[in-house]
């Protein structure tokens, strides 16, 4: 069975082919970062124009390098949310309209459980359930994953996802944006253990996460700094905010597979991409027996692949949309 997929949910224009959920045809990604990096992050309005500019060629190459051609697509699956409004519409507008001319179903597809769904593509033998921990630019969220269209929330940001606080850190220290990946990298030259960032853990049994404070305590701590005309060591304020906000996730995640029985736990979204949260959870995994699964830096981005992958389960599930479904963008997990 064959989806035809799109995602703009931000600032990728993408589009690929999926055949059963698993195998990739194609995945074409057209990323804006150089072009939104001039102004420290994503402008909505220029993301916007940007994939209505690229969005028909992504199609087509989509298309093309899967061999297919419309007439062999069973259904299409497209972002609906979360994400940017315009973005959203831009794609959602472009399913909508192949899903009539085609005469075929359509399936909106949550953003967020299309980053659990990378996995899937990734990981061939991979199967629910497990633990799974979602963290991006806008998301923190700690699930149990009972079966592929099934999950229990357990854990989520109260304020500051940890991407959001990557990448204002990041801006602080005067790294470009997107600051992540940046902060991944001067932390392995950095002494995590040099600043004693907070640990912020929230209530004893809570899995939520809370990044905002560490933020601004990062924040103070090179304004103490500057009052002094001193100069911040870069590279161990990264690992020492890296430090901070891995051993919080590790701690939740380990703590909530324990509790729920699991042995596989799955990290997914943008900052599945660190290098410094898949070294930290392979170590603690390899101490407690616990398999560690995590996608490849292409399908940690938002990508089209994972939006075919999560429509296809949907799909066999019974979870078709309509032509009158509206773009959510602060849809919610689990909303």
């Amino acid at each position: 069975m064959l989806t035809l997929a799109i995602e703009t949910s931000c600032d990728e224009t993408s589009c690929g082919v999926v055949r059963d959920g698993r195998e990739v045809l194609s995945n074409i990604i057209s990323s804006q970062i150089e072009i939104h990096r001039e102004y420290g992050g994503v402008v909505p309005e220029i993301a916007s124009r940007k994939h209505i500019e690229g969005i028909d060629v992504i199609v087509q190459e989509a298309l093309d390098k899967a061999q297919v051609g419309f007439e062999d697509i069973d259904f299409i699956s497209v972002t609906q949310g979360p994400g940017l409004v315009g973005a959203l519409l831009v794609g959602l507008s472009t399913a909508k309209a192949m899903a009539y001319g085609l005469d075929i179903p359509i399936v909106g597809v949550n953003h967020i459980e299309g980053h659990i769904c990378a996995n899937y593509i990734e990981h061939k033998d991979l199967e629910p359930p497990f633990t799974c921990l979602i963290v991006s630019g806008g998301h923190s969220y700690l699930i149990d994953v009972l079966d592929y269209s099934s999950y229990k929330l357990y854990g989520r940001t109260r304020d500051d996802a940890a991407g959001e606080a990557f990448d204002k850190v990041a801006r602080a220290l005067g790294l470009p944006y997107p600051g992540g990946p940046f902060i991944d990298r001067l932390a392995m030259d950095g002494d995590g253990s040099a600043i004693d960032f907070p640990r912020v853990f929230l209530e004893d049994d809570s899995y939520d996460f809370s990044f905002s404070g560490l933020k601004t305590a990062v924040l103070n701590y090179l304004n103490q700094l500057k009052q002094k005309d001193e100069e911040p060591v870069v590279a161990d304020v990264a690992a020492s905010f890296q430090q901070s906000v891995l051993e919080v996730m590790v701690e939740k995640s380990f703590r909530l597979a324990r509790e729920t029985g699991r042995d596989r736990i799955v990290i997914a979204g943008g900052v599945a991409a660190n290098k410094g949260l898949r070294e930290m959870m392979e170590n603690r995994g390899r101490k407690e027996n616990v398999d560690i699964f995590y996608p490849s830096i292409q399908l940690c981005t938002d990508n089209a692949a994972m939006i075919g992958s999560a429509g296809y389960y949907n799909f066999i599930n019974g979870k078709v949309s309509d032509l009158n479904m509206k773009v959510m963008p602060n849809l919610g997990f689990l909303d």
